[in-house]
């Protein structure tokens, strides 16, 4: 009777301490969200002890609900469903400690928990609960999952998963008659254009099956660079903003910030390498995955360890932000600039709606001739796109040439994507620091636009996928798979052959002193991410310079200091590579009259 008495006891213990850890989760994981300004998102060291401890309680939560489960059934009455909400949340922390770190590995570690709760149905009764509250909780599920698939490129199950999600909210809708079915109704609409508008161009196996393929950066695709003491920089921060109004979006990722802050990470490694997930079965869909401790920033041997004045990480640093407020683009820019290390460069990528000026004699570049719209709202836009034309004052939510000044105190490499991107080729280098401003072409054909306002910038793809651009502006819609690596082989050696160029020109400048390309370019082109960046910005030019439906300065990109026409820009090597490739796509006649091609 007494060691009944003791096992009833310890089990009662058993659940206190479940629901204490359970409650103590709840109140960690709400503080990520809620708690913005104790918590901001910007800074590396404000959120990373906050984190720490919500991985900590979660990683005791889930060991003990998995070494405990027999007495939680029991005596608790733990459902299945209350289980995948702790390995969704699991999930959570993983992919929001992706989008603060830029670590590709923890998508993964994200992947495993979402696999691990549809493998294993976790919420398969979650309808039979009669409670409309957990079926919202499943379809934020779903909605997370093909977050983190689109990211993964697992395009296969993120189709699985919307078939799967239209199904639930149907139900949902059906079964409660919900206030808010009509917003989860364009949810499915925006995942859905947004899968259509990512697919530009199909590469297809043999079976004409897709096949999907990464744009992140490999060792493989790293574009070769012979090294010189010159060049010192390496990208560290980085600030991804998409404001275009039109664009294809999910998640407040529109299309131009998906592709590039894929162009601007490696690939991801399995998560097998990580010892802690194998030890606890994160392979299998069918085993419960174990929440691994994150090592916390700045510990030696961890990604973002600092040594002698230096970060070294696997990516650069990023910043996301959708449709932000001119404040908090600048308290982010900030931010970015306060964490640069020695050595270290601030990348901002802007993609947005112009603003434009009427003043007809701009004396001040820095103010007078425009910007970018930042968070101008839909309702407030005459005619459905967005313009500030018309208007005598300075627009509050536009960001100027003139508000980027003060950060061109350290090295700065700048991409504009807008019809008003022209205006940012004024930015002065006040400070004599390396300064890089990449424009993309104010205007495209008229075949084009409609497209690409809602599938996404050309010239921000020229950036990600420059064969996949190529291909799109010829009109090929869908490439063989043994054809695209035939066709990729040429880009490959335009890449190559553009950077020896770049390098040639550099030499050419030291040994004859005449100045070819500014140092500002050397600087940069030590960095993988950066050479990647300014070798397919020349890729672009060439292409659009020799397509003949591309006419008018409007509708090429610049660049600024801007790059060598003859011993680059206009290379006969480089124009002949394109006409090569223009004819083993059989799109020739898309490009102005040059030499024969084999």
């Amino acid at each position: 009777m007494v060691k009944m008495e003791s096992t009833e006891e310890q089990d009662r213990k058993l659940v206190l301490e479940f629901c204490h850890l359970l409650e103590k989760s709840k109140q960690l994981f709400n503080g990520l969200s809620v708690n913005h300004r104790d918590l901001p998102q910007y800074g590396h060291r404000q959120w990373q002890a906050y984190f720490g401890r919500t991985f900590d309680v979660y990683t005791k939560l889930w060991k003990f609900q998995q070494q405990h489960r027999m007495v939680l059934d029991s005596k608790y009455g733990l459902k299945r469903w209350q289980i995948g909400e702790i390995a969704s949340k699991i999930g959570q922390l993983y992919y929001h400690y992706y989008l603060r770190t830029s670590e590709t590995n923890y998508l993964n570690e994200a992947y495993q928990f979402y696999a691990a709760i549809r493998g294993r149905a976790y919420y398969s009764r979650a309808a039979k609960e009669d409670r409309p509250d957990l079926m919202v909780k499943k379809l934020r599920y779903y909605a997370r999952f093909i977050v983190v698939c689109l990211l993964l490129k697992k395009m296969k199950l993120v189709r699985e998963l919307v078939t799967e999600l239209e199904k639930q909210i149907q139900e949902y809708t059906n079964t409660y008659e919900p206030e808010d079915h009509l917003e989860w109704s364009l949810v499915l609409e925006e995942i859905k254009g947004f899968i259509k508008a990512e697919a530009a161009v199909a590469v297809l196996h043999a079976d004409s099956n897709p096949i999907i393929l990464s744009h992140r950066l490999s060792p493989l695709t790293t574009p070769p660079c012979e090294r010189s003491p010159h060049m010192t920089l390496s990208l560290q921060e980085i600030l991804i903003v998409g404001s275009a109004c039109e664009q294809a979006k999910f998640s407040e990722l529109t299309m131009d910030m998906f592709r590039m802050l894929q162009t601007l990470e490696r690939e991801p490694t399995e998560s097998a390498t990580n010892p802690l997930s194998m030890a606890h079965g994160l392979h299998g869909h069918d085993a419960s995955p174990a929440a691994s401790r994150i090592p916390p920033y700045g510990v030696p041997g961890s990604k973002g360890y600092m040594e002698n004045g230096r970060h070294f990480r696997d990516n650069p640093h990023k910043y996301l932000l959708y449709k932000p407020s001119i404040s908090q683009l600048l308290v982010f820019l900030a931010s970015g600039f306060k964490e640069l290390p020695l050595g270290g460069a601030l990348l901002l990528y802007m993609s947005a709606d112009g603003c434009f000026s009427t003043t007809k004699h701009p004396e001040d570049f820095g103010y007078e001739l425009g910007g970018l719209a930042t968070s101008v709202k839909r309702d407030s836009v005459d005619g459905g796109g967005l313009s500030c034309r018309g208007k005598s004052y300075k627009e509050n939510h536009c960001l100027y040439p003139g508000d980027l000044y003060p950060f061109t105190r350290r090295p700065m490499f700048i991409i504009i994507d807008s019809d008003n991107s022209f205006v940012f080729q004024h930015i002065p280098r006040y400070f004599g620091q390396p300064l890089v401003v990449l424009m993309s072409p104010q205007d495209v054909p008229p075949a084009f636009q409609a497209d690409v306002q809602h599938h996404g910038s050309l010239f921000t793809l020229f950036l990600h996928s420059p064969l996949t651009a190529l291909c799109y502006i010829c009109n090929v819609g869908d490439v063989p798979i043994h054809h695209w690596e035939r066709c990729q082989t040429y880009v490959d050696r335009f890449i190559t052959e553009a950077s020896r160029l770049v390098t040639r020109c550099r030499i050419d400048e030291i040994e004859q002193g005449i100045g070819f390309i500014d140092s500002s370019y050397v600087q940069f082109f030590g960095d993988d991410f950066l050479r990647t960046l300014i070798l397919r910005f020349v890729f672009c030019d060439v292409v659009l310079r020799l397509h003949r439906g591309f006419r008018g300065r409007h509708m090429r990109p610049r660049c600024e200091p801007p790059l060598p026409a003859n011993e680059l820009l206009e290379h006969p090597s480089l124009s002949h590579i394109i006409f090569q490739l223009a004819s083993a796509l059989d799109v020739r006649g898309h490009f102005s009259e040059g030499p024969e091609c084999d």
